[in-house]
């Protein structure tokens, strides 16, 4: 594994620093802050979970966990949900929390690692492709759409951060996905063309695609990827808020270390999952956003685009990352009435 010179790191930092760094303050590596009911790795004894495998529809094989009530009737049909985890983290990471707490509520719920990450497959490791991003959630639905216990007319999906951006991208071209809700939403594609407040320039995205593309040269020529830093690489700048999750008992996982490729970082420049979101409609979308968290940009602009139905919700006091885990802060009993309205079938 090749990792680029220290000097190019610094002009390259738009482009590794993760969606860990969003826009977040002062790196810092502190305990963990496990206030409103922090609880990631949450485990329920009224659900049964089991890790699932199955293929997108380009023969690439995703990994997830299947989450199903335990009072499950022999013969009857549920409501399904797919939940994708934040960009750059694994479904260990918020997913499972969210499909834990949807199955409580009578659901079937599917989390999955995203391909290239996780234990999902695709290489190199840790590389952006948003087509495929979006692709694993129609795939996800050609999974729970084949179980005898679900109802294929009755699928949503939750996208959290990052994974709020890919679900919609597929949702406007999947008619199979009835209801949508995003929590704490992340634009990848605009975030990276031009910043959390427009900060980036032109000449600063310019120069970031030819570095990007003089990192594909260096693959070529070395036979191996050219990887960023990861989480646990002193180069590694981590806003506070990101740190407390992803670097400490409160959501780490040792098996992510959230290492990307910056030659595929370039991709996100062409993701533009906005456009046409109108069309979603006559299907539902839910908005849930902490009015603290300084992306809530990019959900006020997908609120505004959007076509009806379509409902915002603003969680005072929480940013980004707090809705990934903080359970007192989540709310839990809005996604389930969405989807209990939007799905419709009877319980």
């Amino acid at each position: 594994m090749k990792l680029p010179a220290k000097g190019e790191l610094k002009t390259l930092a738009a482009l590794v620093i993760l969606s860990a760094t969003l826009g977040m303050g002062t790196p810092v590596a502190v305990a963990a802050d496990m206030s409103h009911g922090a609880d990631n790795f949450y485990k329920s004894d009224k659900v049964n979970s089991s890790t699932v495998k199955f293929k997108n529809i380009y023969g690439m094989e995703v990994t997830g966990t299947l989450f199903t009530p335990k009072n499950m009737e022999e013969g009857k049909k549920y409501d399904a949900l797919i939940v994708g985890h934040p960009f750059a983290a694994v479904r260990q990471q918020a997913a499972n929390l969210y499909a834990t707490k949807m199955a409580e509520a009578g659901f079937v719920a599917l989390s999955f690692d995203q391909s290239f990450w996780g234990e999902s497959a695709g290489t190199p490791r840790g590389a952006v492709l948003p087509d495929v991003y979006a692709e694993n959630f129609s795939a996800a639905v050609d999974f729970l759409g084949t179980r005898a216990f679900v109802d294929r007319e009755k699928i949503g999906v939750i996208g959290i951060c990052g994974s709020g951006g890919f679900a919609i991208a597929a949702t406007k071209i999947d008619p199979r996905i009835k209801a949508l809700a995003t929590v704490s939403m992340y634009d990848m594609g605009e975030y990276f063309r031009t910043g959390l407040d427009h900060e980036r320039t032109v000449d600063m995205r310019n120069k970031d695609l030819a570095i990007a593309a003089e990192q594909r040269y260096k693959t070529v020529e070395s036979g191996q990827p050219v990887y960023g830093p990861g989480q646990n690489d002193p180069v590694f700048i981590e806003g506070k808020e990101s740190n407390d999750f992803y670097q400490t008992e409160r959501g780490k996982v040792a098996s992510n270390d959230r290492r990307s490729t910056p030659a595929t970082y370039a991709k996100f420049m062409n993701f533009h999952p906005f456009i046409d979101i109108e069309s979603i409609s006559p299907r539902p979308i839910l908005f849930v956003v902490g009015d603290a968290a300084p992306s809530r940009t990019y959900t006020d602009t997908a609120y505004k685009m959007a076509a009806e139905p379509k409902e915002l919700v603003e969680i005072k006091g929480a940013n980004r990352i707090d809705l990934y885990d903080r359970t007192e802060l989540i709310p839990w009993d809005k996604l389930i009435s969405f989807f209990n309205t939007n799905l419709k079938t009877n319980k």
